[in-house]
């Protein structure tokens, strides 16, 4: 252009060496508008071609193939938020989906189109009805919403910088003062609609997440950038300071109540929360053998589960050992009074304990109403004696817990106490006799249940037996009186 030819003699000090840097940077410039007008125009003939008629389906074929194609990659087109609202009204997205999506999957689109917009207008419940009826329709609908806003935006992106530009060169042409700026321009929105913008990290892939059932619906409808919000604007959030990665290792040195409650915080804690790192721990101390039988390996039920960790410490049958199980009891007796019309009764009260232990060692303890649970709580140890006291071996088989070779042990002898180092001068002198064997044992068969709140929380009492062990012979003994155990937690006793 003239404006670029004048400018390298507007200097009378130039040398020949600038001259020739002035006329490269002008050829530069000249071959890097050609390069972009041919782009612009790709992308203007790719918006004004016909779509391809069902009676014509060869014609555009050839016409496409001989016509140069845009150099951008496919896969990286701009993404598009769930939030965000279609480039295209649905009847133009209907037309150009249908090339290359079924009726079905066009129908559960809409639907699920229609429930991001009730969810942004805050209509919460027509949300997940939609939702759920866009699912049914396709289980991977949010997938190709997705996939769809990607396309209908690189089309939006692609049409939007040419209707601009064209004033600019209506401007150029009439003005050769304002030639320079309106090429400015006019390589600006070139080079800004033939930029490649990354699509943002999807909140159900962040750190590589796997849930399943309701939560990962919950999940992908979640926004793509996930950030801690402050309460107080005026204040910052000094946790958003921390990488996911460090948050991730705080994280599996919790308990599975507290990375719940941290999880309910906001949706950025939702998702770390479900990273599997923090679950596969979980299982892999919790679930094996007596929580499992010998015969089934802990991949078949994470396979099961289609490897949601999560789920399966969450659904999976286990035997709570971070507590005690107790009974309550009660049952009426009729006392003793000296005048004959007045009746006394008694309402006699009972505790039953069942604590658990990874090695599948189990403790029973019958204790009446004097000793109340604060007082037995911390006593029930193996080394406890006392009446009503027993030890016992126990297996789970799905939720079917299976208790036996229980044997009281009021009458033998305490373990022995290895942190004990005083010496004993009587040790010779007074030794116990030794113990005869039990004449009898109890086993114990139970339905491990969850209600109504917590997880594995109760234990019904399905059978009580008494097992002579000359014999053998098996005595069922009545369960009139007796009441399902809950479990009571205590903070100091390990989870497994």
């Amino acid at each position: 252009m003239s404006t670029s030819a004048a400018a390298p003699t507007s200097s009378p000090n130039v040398g020949p060496e600038d001259n020739q840097t002035a006329e490269l940077l002008a050829r530069f410039r000249e071959e890097w508008k050609q390069e972009v007008r041919q782009r612009k125009e790709q992308v203007e003939n790719t918006e004004n071609a016909p779509p391809p008629q069902a009676s014509s389906s060869k014609a555009p074929e050839t016409d496409d193939s001989a016509r140069p194609q845009p150099t951008s990659p496919e896969p990286k087109r701009a993404y598009i938020r769930p939030g965000q609202p279609s480039a295209t009204h649905s009847a133009a997205y209907t037309s150009q989906s249908a090339s290359h999506l079924t009726s079905a999957q066009i129908r559960a689109i809409e639907v699920y189109r229609n429930a991001v917009r009730h969810e942004q207008q805050s209509n919460l419940d027509e949300a997940l009805r939609l939702y759920r009826n866009a699912f049914r329709l396709d289980s991977n609908v949010d997938k190709l919403f997705h996939r769809e806003q990607q396309r209908l935006q690189a089309l939006a992106n692609g049409a939007t910088p040419s209707s601009a530009t064209r004033p600019t060169h209506k401007k150029a042409t009439s003005s050769t003062g304002n030639a320079a700026a309106a090429d400015a321009k006019d390589i600006a929105a070139a080079v800004e609609a033939l930029a490649i913008t990354e699509p943002g990290v999807n909140a159900a892939a962040l750190d590589g997440i796997h849930a399943s059932g309701a939560l990962a619906e919950l999940v992908s409808t979640f926004p793509a950038e996930l950030l801690f919000e402050p309460e107080d604007e005026r204040e910052g959030v000094p946790i958003g300071l921390l990488p996911n990665e460090l948050l991730l290792h705080i994280l599996r040195t919790l308990d599975h109540t507290t990375i719940e409650r941290f999880a309910s915080v906001n949706r950025k804690a939702r998702v770390l929360a479900l990273d599997p790192s923090i679950w596969r721990e979980f299982v892999q101390a919790i679930y094996k053998p007596p929580q499992i039988s010998d015969s089934e390996t802990l991949l078949q039920r994470v396979a099961h589960f289609r490897a949601d960790y999560r789920r399966v410490y969450m659904e999976q049958p286990r035997v709570r050992m971070d507590g005690v199980y107790i009974a309550v009891c009660h049952y009426v007796r009729r006392g003793l009074s000296e005048q004959p019309w007045v009746n006394i009764d008694h309402l006699i009260t009972y505790h039953r304990y069942l604590r658990f232990f990874p090695d599948g060692t189990v403790l029973s303890l019958l204790a009446n109403e004097e000793m109340q649970p604060a007082t037995v709580i911390p006593m029930l140890k193996p080394a406890l004696r006392m009446k009503g006291f027993c030890i016992g071996e126990w297996t789970l088989d799905g939720t079917t817990v299976f208790i036996s070779n229980l044997v009281e042990m009021k009458d033998r002898a305490p373990l022995a106490n290895t942190t004990n180092t005083t010496p004993s001068y009587h040790h010779h002198h007074h030794q116990p006799p030794p113990q005869e064997p039990s004449k009898y044992q109890f086993q114990m068969e139970l339905e491990l249940r969850s209600r109504p709140l917590g997880r594995w929380n109760r234990l019904d009492l399905v059978a009580y037996d008494t097992v002579q062990v000359a014999t053998g012979e098996v005595l069922a003994l009545p369960l009139k009186h007796d009441r399902p155990f809950w479990f009571s937690r205590v903070r100091s006793w390990p989870a497994w």
